[in-house]
């Protein structure tokens, strides 16, 4: 892979201070023959066979890792290649996250992996072609998240914080049932957020690690079916199992900034993506669509021509809108179409007066697709059924957006029957 980014220095460090730490095991893997792949096939080819099991992107939205039943593969987005891959006869991975564009990754076992079941995560060092730490749970693990400082591994009722240089447990959190694996990460060195599910429902969970903050948010009636943080961790946006409305929230005080809706019938939402300058919002779900909405949230000091910036600045002003809401909110500069009926809000159903999508692409229905947003006005999405999308928006007119690209990355029958 690319650069190591600090880890080659510190692998040693890692592996001399493995030990039992309760509740997970941690062990080292030996380079060679009980490496996870110790029996590499090289010269595998795409058949019907082999069955994506899982499709991630990397913190940037640069690349993303799709784990197959035959190993996993790691894929650049712009230009769209295949970088590389690992084929393995024992079984492949359920879970594969990678760290930026790092050599480093976070390996888990499909349930037909014999030998790394689903209740261990690998970290798996690529450039050394070595395992430096292994997490051993009691239960499946449902998710792992990776920022340069830290690993976070999910189960369904709880979950760890390790600190990234010692693999020392940090936090333990308790959730509600978390089949989903929902958890989600700032990436700016200078915070350091994680939202979760809370311990009611629809109610999430804000550490803010940096200043030693919990902040609970009561998002939603229903289950959070749906949730993601901006780089700098003080915006958040969730959805419900009912998926009709996305809301967006200050991590600082909990307030409610904005309100889109998705549509009128219930949709099982796979992705919500935030723009890394914080004017757009991509939500997919079972509909076959991808909509887009237009954040009325603003940076401080910048305008919409200026915003790319954003993602470098750890300064907005959600710092203190618990006293100045007013200056997140632009109070007419939303492209989201209201309805013309808004004036009678108070007689018409509610939803007669949401703010609705600004853009839209169509996609397959009931395949799973988890969209991000690309360079230039574009979105990029990944499917389960081994599709790549590349389709650009008109940030003045909206509308449908037009497809650019289209890859089919992986040959699979995870098409829905």
């Amino acid at each position: 892979m690319l650069k190591n980014e600090r880890f080659t220095k510190s692998r040693d460090l890692i592996i001399k201070k493995l030990g039992i730490l309760p509740p997970a095991r941690l062990d080292t893997c030996e380079s060679g023959v009980s490496g996870p792949f110790s029996q590499i096939e090289p010269g595998f080819n795409d058949n019907d066979e082999t069955e994506l099991l899982f499709v991630s992107w990397n913190q940037d939205y640069g690349c993303f890792a799709a784990g197959t039943s035959r190993g996993f593969r790691i894929y650049n987005c712009d230009p769209f290649k295949e970088t590389f891959r690992r084929d393995l006869k024992n079984g492949g991975f359920g879970i594969v996250e990678m760290l930026f564009r790092s050599n480093i990754l976070a390996l888990v076992g499909g349930k037909a992996n014999s030998q790394y079941p689903p209740n261990k995560v690998i970290i798996w060092d690529d450039h050394q072609s070595r395992c430096i730490g292994e997490f051993s749970f009691r239960s499946e693990v449902r998710a792992v998240k990776l920022r340069r400082d830290r690993i976070v591994v999910v189960l369904e009722h709880k979950i760890y914080v390790y600190n990234f240089m010692d693999l020392k447990l940090l936090h333990q959190i308790e959730t509600l049932a978390n089949p989903r694996g929902l958890c989600c990460l700032s990436q700016n060195l200078n915070t350091s957020v994680l939202a979760c599910p809370g311990l009611r429902r629809g109610q999430v969970r804000i550490e803010h690690f940096g200043l030693n903050m919990t902040k609970l948010i009561n998002a939603h009636d229903s289950q959070i079916a749906c949730l993601n943080l901006t780089m700098d961790g003080l915006l958040l946006a969730t959805a419900s199992t009912k998926g009709t409305l996305i809301r967006i929230f200050n991590t600082m005080d909990g307030t409610r900034l904005q309100e889109v809706r998705r549509g009128v019938e219930k949709a099982d939402i796979f992705s919500i993506a935030l723009s890394p300058n914080v004017q757009w919002l991509a939500v997919s779900s079972d509909k076959g669509t991808v909509h887009l909405f237009s954040l009325r949230v603003r940076v401080v000091g910048e305008d919409s021509a200026t915003c790319s910036s954003a993602v470098q600045s750890p300064a907005m002003v959600s710092h203190n809108s618990s006293s100045s809401l007013d200056a997140l909110i632009s109070p007419s500069t939303s492209a989201n179409p209201g309805s013309s009926l808004s004036f009678m809000k108070g007689v018409l159903p509610k939803y007669f007066s949401s703010e609705w999508s600004f853009a839209q692409f169509h996609l397959p229905e009931y395949t799973e697709f988890i969209a991000a947003f690309g360079s230039q006005n574009t979105v990029i999405i990944v499917g389960m059924d081994g599709s790549f999308y590349r389709c650009s928006f008109d940030p003045v007119n909206g509308g449908e957006m037009l497809q650019q690209e289209y890859v089919r990355f992986l040959k699979t029958d995870n098409r829905p029957k």
